[in-house]
Order: structure tokens, then sequence, then C-alpha cells
């Protein structure tokens, strides 16, 4: 359970409690009711004729940039996309309406998981209001009946703790570790290809991408690759190769993710030049009758 202070402005989450973080059986409760939450087939084959892999990562990229810019909850985007995932699996959705349902799964999640829920007034905001809030509510009850009222999905966010107090990590690099692995798992969720992925085993290549990341094992062999890799899978009880196939899998999404950052930080500093070009050129052409020489 996730508790918050509301004395400041700023709402501090409360740090969770270690008895319930070594205790295992908490930890295999999750394992064990996580497959409960997964989308039920790959939707884009079996449900799906309207809506494209490229059209949920626009979506999901739209999703992950307003809960960006409005501070929610770091767990509100990977649950808000998990409502995504399972609703397009049960029921077929018209392109058009895809931003809709994003906003109303934005919706329900911050309603979940922060002390400030999104508005549905903001969250319109967020399209151009290209879309009304008696539509959100609208299909708020359509998402809700759909989904079967289960809505305390299991994210990989809910293992981050469990795993990392069981990982033989420097304290001082616990907050880097957190922060990383937290980034990965977002990046994840914005991927259609590990939406199938159990939470557990995304939770587990997340961390273990941010270690190898950080070069942890230089300080201690523990941590190198297939060390890591043994302990991780051990501890949340995955195969071996199924945990590093989902890791290197995270981590080309993540290269790929960075290289498309580069193109387009270069394809931005390329158009400013151009613009700052043609600004000279302008203020260096006469356009007043006193500087053209008859």
């Amino acid at each position: 359970m996730e508790l918050y202070c509301l004395e400041s402005d700023i709402p501090v989450k409360a740090q969770p409690d270690p008895n319930i973080l070594y205790d295992d059986r908490v930890l295999q409760s999750l394992l064990t009711t996580e497959d409960r939450f997964l989308p039920q087939c790959s939707y884009f084959q079996r449900v799906q004729k309207d809506i494209h892999p490229y059209m949920r990562r626009m979506v999901a990229g739209w999703m992950h940039e307003v809960c960006e810019e409005e501070k929610s909850n770091e767990d509100v985007f990977p649950l808000a996309i998990n409502y995504l995932d399972r609703f397009l699996a049960v029921m077929p959705t018209k392109k058009s309406y895809l931003q809709l349902l994003g906003a109303v799964c934005m919706f329900l999640a911050s309603k979940l998981k922060d002390c400030r829920p999104l508005s549905a007034e903001k969250l319109c905001m967020y399209t151009d209001n290209s879309i009304t809030p008696r539509e959100l509510l609208d299909w708020e009850l359509v998402v809700l009946g759909k989904l079967k009222w289960n809505m305390a999905s299991v994210i990989p966010n809910d293992f981050i703790e469990h795993i990392i107090r069981r990982l033989p990590l420097p304290k001082d690099k616990l907050v880097m570790v957190r922060k990383h692995t937290l980034t990965f798992i977002a990046l994840c969720a914005t991927d259609d290809r590990l939406a199938m992925n159990p939470p557990s085993m995304i939770a587990t290549g997340s961390m273990g991408a941010a270690i190898c990341g950080l070069q942890l094992d230089h300080t201690d062999q523990r941590l190198s690759r297939d060390n890591l890799t043994d302990l991780l899978a051990k501890i949340t009880n995955t195969e071996m190769d199924c945990l590093r196939a989902c890791q290197e899998q995270i981590e080309r999404v993540l290269a790929t993710s960075l290289q498309q950052g580069q193109q387009y930080q270069k394809e931005t500093r390329v158009r400013a030049g151009n613009k700052v070009r043609e600004q000279q050129d302008q203020s260096s052409t006469p356009t007043d009758v006193r500087d053209v020489n008859l």
C-alpha cells in the first residue's frame, strides 16, 4: 500500500514497509497473480483490424508525455498502458478512438495511483479538445465494463523494491539503479513487442539492463551480466534464457530510442540553423527603396 503526505504542496511518497519487502510471501503473491492482468492475446492479429502497432506506439508516447508533463506518480503510466492493452485485447476499436481510449486509461490509472488525479478537462486539453469531458466519462464506463472493474493490476513497478533489496547493490547506487529501472520500464510500456511479457520479467530485465548500463560489475563480480541474470532469475522464478532474451530486447529498444532521439536533435539543429540563415539572408536583402541603387 502506498501512503502520501499531503501537508505540503508537493505530495511525498512514504517509504515502503521493509517487513513487507523482505516477506517472500508478498513477492510470491505478486508472481502468482500477475498473469491475470496480461492482455489475453496478441491483439493486432486477432482482434484489431483498424489499429496497427505504430499507432499504439504513438498514443503510448503521447500518454507518457502527458504523465511527464503533469508529474504523475511513476505508477500511473505503466498502469494506464496495462489498461490500454487489456482493453484492445478484447474490444475491436476504431483508430479514431485510440487517443480517447488512452486518455480514459490515464484518467482511471491516476485515480488509483495519484493523490491528485488528472481531471477530465485537463486530459481533454491535452488532446487539443478533440474529445469532450462527456465522451471521456462515457468511455470510462465502457473501459471499466470491458476490464470487469478489475483495475488493481500488477505492474512491473510493483516488483522493483522486492528485487532491489535482494541484490548485493552498493547503498550509494540504489537511487540511481531505481531511477534507471523506472525509465526502462516506461520505455518498455511504449513498445508493443514487450506488451505480452509478464510484469516480473519486464521489471527484472529492466533492472538487469540498468545495472549493466551503470557497470556496477566493476566493483562486484556478483553483478556481472551472467551472475546477475542468474540471481534475478532465482528471485522471480524466471527461466534464465527467457530473462536474458527479455533484457537483450530491452537494451535494443533503448538503443533504438537513443538513436531516434539523437536523430531528432540533429534534425532540430539543422532546422534551427536553416532558419537562422534564412533570417540572415532576408536581413541582407534590401527591402527599403532607399537601399536600392538605381
